[in-house]
């Protein structure tokens, strides 16, 4: 059964008369990713090459090489539910950022800093087939999307019209997140807000050798701090099934459904808990995600849930010295620390170039890049 926004009334014989335009209700997800060394301080770093992608992305990279940033905004979508056809203005501003790709076709704004999908139609009660979103054998950071319920959508341009049941676009910005994190030692870390809003549902997560461990915490005040140490590790497979149910309810207990919050778990796991290394996660006030990314839909929905993760990646004292170590003694011809860094520089991925920066291997870094993604 469809989720339904309004009551049907019936008349004419049981014809169903449907309510107002602005009946339907609008839900989204995405991800902030920042990178940080143990003294809190976030990092420049190249978001790109990011996760595989369907071909039928829109690509709207600045140039061919990267886009270096603070911030990279990974996977946003917004889902739509209603119980009737109608059209919808949607427009997004990201005044401190660009927006990097999208789907289905959208107009960006000036110097990539928005985007809109003028008169995007909402098929609630599409009888067409049941396959018009387009398909692809890639981008596992995509279809996962499309398990939630929602209704179909179809964007009309000069190049024709594209369906899909949600909203896609990424992006990459330079500014800061509310969360500072400050390594204390291996196991232990300080996060402190430094924003006015209260911070939620915030995991503090370690995995190495097979083996993880997080510790949780519901709130974290304005302003405030909280020392917070591991607890014991636990096979990884263990570790991924009580993590992902955890931070399922908690996107949930923000006003998405269900089906929408696993549907953003399973989108990134095989990142957020698969992925060697340190990293927190927790769920950015309402009132920082509408001023980083301003919100206009024309007619306004009855309800507009907006759930928008931060995830830092923490680049370790520990790792970051241990790469240095390995990197010099590859530069000596050693075959096992040339395997060794080479290993190490695959599981760093897209957070490589911070790492060798960290390590005072600044030369390093733009060839490390190179010969691992191309």
């Amino acid at each position: 059964m469809k989720r339904m926004t309004l009551v049907l009334l019936l008349i004419c014989g049981g014809a169903p008369v449907f309510g107002a335009e602005n009946s339907y209700t609008a839900h989204e997800w995405g991800t902030f990713t920042s990178v940080q060394g143990g003294d809190g301080k976030l990092l420049q770093w190249g978001p790109f090459p990011s996760s595989l992608l369907p071909h039928f992305v829109h690509f709207h990279y600045i140039n061919k090489g990267d886009v270096p940033g603070l911030q990279r905004l990974e996977t946003p979508v917004i889902y739509f539910h209603a119980s009737h056809n109608f059209a919808v203005d949607v427009k997004i501003g990201f005044p401190k950022g660009v927006i990097t790709e999208n789907f289905p076709q959208a107009i960006l704004e000036a110097g990539q800093h928005g985007i809109s999908w003028p008169s995007l139609r909402v098929l609630a009660d599409w009888s067409g087939p049941a396959d018009m979103a387009p398909r692809d054998e890639s981008g596992n950071h995509y279809f996962a999307a499309r398990e939630a319920r929602s209704e179909l959508l179809r964007a009309d341009s000069a190049k024709g019209s594209e369906y899909e049941k949600f909203l896609f676009y990424r992006g990459v910005g330079s500014f800061q997140t509310p969360l500072r994190v400050s390594v204390n030692s291996e196991n232990s870390v300080t996060l402190e807000n430094t924003a006015t809003p209260a911070l939620s549902h915030l995991f503090y997560v370690s995995i190495h050798n097979g083996r993880a461990s997080f510790t949780e915490l519901d709130t974290l005040a304005s302003h405030g701090s909280r020392s917070l140490s591991l607890s014991a590790d636990v096979p990884l497979a263990r570790f991924q099934k009580q993590i992902a149910g955890r931070v399922a309810q908690g996107l949930a207990s923000q006003g998405l459904f269900a089906d929408e919050a696993k549907a953003m778990v399973d989108t990134w796991k095989d990142s957020w808990f698969t992925d060697e290394g340190e990293r927190v996660f927790y769920i950015l006030p309402r009132v920082w995600t509408d001023e980083i990314l301003p919100m206009t839909l024309s007619p306004a929905p009855e309800k507009l849930v907006r759930v928008i993760v931060g995830r830092a990646e923490i680049l370790t004292p520990q790792r970051v010295a241990g790469l240095r170590q390995i990197m010099l003694e590859a530069e000596t011809g050693d075959a096992t620390a040339r395997a060794r860094s080479t290993n190490e520089l695959k599981a760093l991925g897209r957070f490589s170039g911070a790492a060798l920066q960290l390590a005072h291997l600044h030369d390093a870094a733009a060839s490390t890049a190179k010969n691992i993604y191309e």
